[in-house]
């Protein structure tokens, strides 16, 4: 290995003015490194400070990116927590409301293990997911082996919910294809409020 010539500690380049003059090995932009001008020039020069933060941020870039990716699933976790809460007491109010009544597509009679099924499916169209009138008792032959029975969910839901609120859910599923939509904390938690006080006014 061939041994560094000694040398002016003299700032070159972005450092250029920095120095001590004494004789130095090792360098970096002219400056010394066991004279402590380098260092110095890092530390209180306004290009230095410019080239540690570069070097800092490079040097932390994997860590960084870790704890981005790991912040970004945390916060995924917790608004996938909050569909799956509100999806509990939804669906739990609406096998509720409808105790007793028949299912909405085949007019079985009630049976204690009905679905609360979709018209507008729930993965097709967000926002009408935990829409009420979007949601009605089912028996588990039309919603899981019919895939809903749709033709005669439509059939009959107006009956159901009458026809003002019928047209306004095909409005809404029209709005819903035209955007994408997102649910937030704040939404979801006033969602789960409410199916919360509406079960509990059912049970009453």
């Amino acid at each position: 290995m061939i041994e560094p010539k000694e040398k002016p500690c003299k700032g070159t380049g972005i450092a250029k003015g920095w120095g001590c003059g004494k004789p130095t090995k090792y360098r970096k932009y002219g400056l010394g490194k066991m004279c402590g001008c380098y260092p110095d020039w890092l530390l209180n020069s306004e290009n230095g400070k410019i080239k540690l933060e570069k070097a800092t941020l490079k040097a932390t870039k994997p860590r960084r990116d870790l704890e981005k990716a790991f912040k970004e699933k945390k916060n995924r976790d917790k608004i996938t927590t909050l569909i799956n809460a509100v999806k509990d007491v939804c669906h739990e109010y609406i096998r509720k409301r409808d105790e007793g009544k028949c299912c909405i597509s085949c007019g079985t009679p009630w049976k204690s293990d009905f679905d609360a099924g979709h018209y507008y499916k729930a993965e097709l169209f967000s926002s009408l997911k935990f829409n009420e009138n979007n949601i009605h008792g089912q028996c588990v032959r039309c919603n899981r082996m019919l895939e809903g029975n749709v033709n005669m969910y439509e059939m009959n839901l107006p009956y159901r919910i009458g026809k003002e609120k019928f047209e306004l859910l095909q409005q809404k599923a029209r709005n819903d294809k035209k955007q994408v939509f997102k649910w937030d904390r704040e939404k979801l938690r006033e969602l789960r409020t409410y199916y919360r006080t509406k079960l509990k006014d059912l049970k009453k």
